[in-house]
């Protein structure tokens, strides 16, 4: 008989796994349960404009390779399209472009030998290869030793409080690093190239979906795991308003989540503890509709601190509008903590407030000339990386024999992404795999996370 294996969650990372296990011989029975309504995670899609959109805002790189792979894989290449991204800062008063080395020497906020003295502190970040001698200082101290205060004051601080808010200066200097390196990895002839499907990432979601289903997967949607717990008969059983039994288990939702469906036992409590320690942010992303366009840049970091939101995305900047009937598209987005008055704020006052800034950014801005709007709330969307942090990420392997966790928050260095949601999905599916060939569920030690 083959063995019985369960994935909870229908993000990348879980459909990535999933499409490995498939893959095996012999094949294991496989069942993927997700607690929403359709697959995708955070790049879960929603019909608008004729197309599907995300949710959130995602894009992949050029350094992407499992992602764009996949993709290849699936017959999307010829429905990728790379275009070239553009930043922008808006400090309350005005704004300023900030995409190449030329943007930066004329950054008026700075005086000129700030602005060399970030230039070089930048190239210098990009020139490293190694992350290890920063994890133990935060963000907050390196930079305002490198970079000066002046720097510090009108670059990074602005950066570091809308990404973690309360949490800003007990960011690690790895997490920064690898930041730049990934975006940096991207950029020809000193720009930043991105990468998006034709039809949204919910192309790469249905072939995937569609390669799932063919291989006889069950892909079960609104379906929420109410408790994990193991048998003495080296069986998972799960609570889903049903009580199902498998042989492994893979989780691949936020630890904090994954906690809460643990048993209540002595045994698992340092564990948990260790679960616990991760610190998740949320997310709001509002998304416009509107026949007006507004700006020149792709990407704006607001850096006032009186903004209601960290960021403003021009989408048909990269799609172009033929995609969405001829308008244009734009993201507005805050990362903010899981008890922010923004979860609490209705869909109608968060709106006029957020509106009401945007305007302030593009004085033209006409809300009569609004299309479609919607709001959108994620409460585990980013992980807070302080100092100290590798030494408390949990294994693929946990302490319940036959349970598996993959997610975000085991990535460190490196920040959440489609890409190492897929590349964890394909190295857990292969540990599970190696386990399936060595022994039984239970005869595991808790190994590295790939």
């Amino acid at each position: 008989m083959p063995e019985k294996i369960v994935i909870v969650g229908g993000g990348f990372t879980g459909l990535a796994a999933a499409l490995a296990l498939a893959r095996a011989d012999p094949r294991p029975e496989i069942t993927l349960l997700e607690a929403g309504a359709g697959l995708g995670g955070l790049a879960g899609g929603f019909p608008l404009c004729g197309t599907f959109l995300e949710k959130s805002y995602h894009y992949l790189l050029l350094g992407d390779t499992e992602a764009l792979a996949l993709a290849r894989e699936l017959g999307l290449g010829d429905q990728l399209i790379y275009r070239t991204g553009s930043v922008a800062i808006y400090d309350g008063t005005a704004m300023h472009p900030f995409t190449t080395a030329l943007d930066l020497l004329r950054f008026r906020p700075l005086p000129l030998p700030d602005r060399l003295r970030l230039g070089l502190v930048m190239l210098r970040l990009q020139l490293m290869r190694d992350w290890r001698p920063l994890a133990g200082e935060t963000a907050q101290a390196w930079l305002n030793r490198a970079c000066g205060p002046r720097a510090m004051a009108v670059v990074w601080n602005p950066l570091l409080r809308g990404k973690f808010d309360r949490h800003w200066d007990r960011v690690s200097m790895a997490w920064l690093w690898a930041r730049i390196h990934t975006r940096a990895n991207s950029r020809q002839g000193g720009r930043e190239r991105l990468v998006y499907f034709r039809g949204g990432f919910a192309a790469l979601v249905d072939a995937m979906q569609k390669k799932l289903l063919d291989a006889g997967v069950t892909l079960r949607t609104g379906s929420p795991v109410a408790r994990i717990e193991t048998a003495p008969e080296r069986r998972v059983r799960l609570q889903t308003g049903e009580a199902l039994a498998f042989d492994r288990c893979l989780f691949t939702g936020p630890s904090d989540v994954f906690a809460r469906l643990l048993p209540e036992e002595p045994a698992l409590a340092a564990y948990r503890r260790q679960l616990g320690s991760v610190t998740y942010l949320g997310a709001i992303c509002v998304i416009l509709v509107t026949d007006q366009a507004l700006g020149r840049h792709h990407w704006t970091n607001i850096h006032d601190p009186q903004a209601p939101f960290l960021v403003m995305i021009d989408h048909t900047a990269l799609t172009g509008t033929d995609p969405y009937q001829g308008k244009h598209v734009y993201y507005l987005g805050c990362y903010c903590p899981q008890d922010s008055r923004w979860f609490s704020t209705d869909d109608a006052a968060l709106l006029d407030e957020w509106l009401g800034y945007l305007g302030r950014i593009h004085p033209a801005f006409d809300r009569s000339r609004l299309g479609e709007r919607h709001v959108f709330r994620f409460r585990n969307a980013q992980h807070v990386v302080d100092c100290g942090y590798e030494a408390n990420i949990p294994s693929f392997r946990t302490p319940l024999a036959g349970v598996y966790l993959a997610n975000f928050s085991q990535i460190f260095p490196y920040d959440r992404g489609t890409n190492f949601a897929i590349r964890d999905g394909l190295r857990l599916a292969r540990l599970v795999l190696d386990d399936m060939a060595t022994g039984p569920p239970g005869t595991h030690p808790t190994a590295e996370r790939s």
